[in-house]
């Protein structure tokens, strides 16, 4: 057979499918992408029920980014010995007891320590399953099996965050967290019967700051921290701003969260556009198109139907970040996988810590639409440390 022979076959052969096991890892990055996205639109529900303010209750997010920002740097190296499966099975079990905590606390304090037991959780889980997300990737298709997984997120969002405002208007708040730990053990029982295999290493865990000399995850990890303390800083007080700003009813809450999960689940059917071009080539200009929208949301956050347009397209956009940033860091060492994604998700949840609680201040002096200005700039810096040469040392 001759070489054209041979490379038409290659040529006609058909794209391998997703593996079924994406969307069971699709469904567990929901159960904890719902925690760590629902405070928000209910934070004005929870403050009316403890007699205290917004950025007060916001504290207990700053709690679970700085538990799961902990616990990646300190607990997710022992994925690569353990295995994944098992320390994200263990994982989830921890987040639904902390969800059960957090639906029960008497007071903001019991709250923001339950939080934190959440992001202990957290912080195992979403390493584990990022890189369990790489591992099952066939060749070719590694793009699009993370995005299906990274619609977690739009999950999250869309019957998680916008059930959360329903559930805190009909019943209570406190329903909110009791249905998230339902979902939590759900993810349990699913991963016990699923076929998702453990690849362990031998020998000790890896030091938690071992994957820092592994070449070109410096800027990576720069770009992810400014990329999630711009996202953040202005999710966590959107909802604020559409309830108090725009005098809109907390459920109003759920159409922000159904159109930024509109335009991170629509950019997913576009994730092939980075297997063709590569996520070092697309992360840049990803990035800049994030603080496009952060300026467009600034021009419109006096009006809620334009808002809502720019929320959309702020889906869309993060989706795509997310995607090329998973894609590189998953990509630099594949024997390390569980570590470096732990450093990723300590950086992530250190950017939640920071975002919210940072941007309190500046929320309540400076307004929601200079907030979103300040987020374009942190997209600035994330779009000029994934150009950074060294960052594309690990081709992709």
């Amino acid at each position: 057979m001759s070489n054209s022979d041979q490379s038409a076959i290659l040529v006609a052969a058909p794209r391998p499918p997703i593996p079924a096991l994406a969307y069971l890892l699709t469904g567990c990055i929901a159960v904890i992408g719902s925690n760590s996205l629902v405070l928000g639109p209910i934070a004005p529900a929870v403050a009316t029920s403890f007699g205290t303010s917004v950025p007060a209750v916001m504290s207990a997010a700053a709690a679970f980014g700085l538990g799961t920002s902990a616990s990646a740097l300190f607990l997710a190296r022992y994925i690569d010995r353990v295995g994944a499966r098992r320390m994200l099975q263990g994982a989830l079990l921890l987040l639904a007891l902390a969800l059960v905590a957090s639906a029960l606390a008497p007071t903001v304090t019991a709250l923001v320590a339950a939080q934190l037991v959440a992001g202990i959780a957290a912080g195992v889980a979403m390493p584990a399953i990022y890189a369990s997300s790489a591992a099952i990737a066939p060749p070719g298709r590694e793009s699009g099996t993370i995005g299906v997984v990274l619609t977690g997120w739009t999950l999250s969002m869309v019957a998680g965050v916008s059930l959360s405002a329903v559930l805190a208007d009909l019943v209570h708040w406190r329903a909110v967290f009791a249905a998230v730990a339902l979902l939590a053990a759900t993810a349990v029982v699913g991963l016990t019967m699923s076929s998702l295999r453990d690849s362990k290493k031998s020998g000790p865990a890896p030091s938690p700051l071992g994957a820092l000399a592994v070449p070109g995850i410096l800027p990576l990890l720069i770009a992810c921290g400014a990329f999630m303390t711009a996202f953040y800083g202005v999710y966590g007080y959107l909802g604020d701003h559409l309830h108090q700003g725009l005098g809109e009813p907390v459920s109003a809450n759920g159409l922000a969260a159904l159109a930024y999960g509109f335009g991170f689940g629509a950019a997913a059917l576009l994730d092939g556009v980075i297997d063709r071009l590569g996520a070092r080539r697309v992360m840049p200009f990803a990035y800049l198109l994030v603080a496009a929208v952060y300026v467009a949301m600034a021009t419109a956050s006096g009006s809620f139907g334009l808002l809502m347009a720019t929320i959309a397209l702020w889906g869309l956009a993060n989706h795509f970040g997310l995607n090329v940033l998973v894609m590189r860091l998953t990509a630099l060492d594949p024997t390390q996988r569980g570590t470096i994604m732990g450093l990723n998700s300590s950086v992530t949840y250190l950017a939640v810590s920071i975002g919210t609680a940072g941007f309190g201040p500046l929320y309540t002096s400076l307004g929601f639409a200079n907030c979103a200005v300040i987020a374009a700039l942190l997209m600035l810096v994330a779009a000029s440390a994934a150009a950074w040469r060294s960052a594309g040392t690990a081709q992709q």
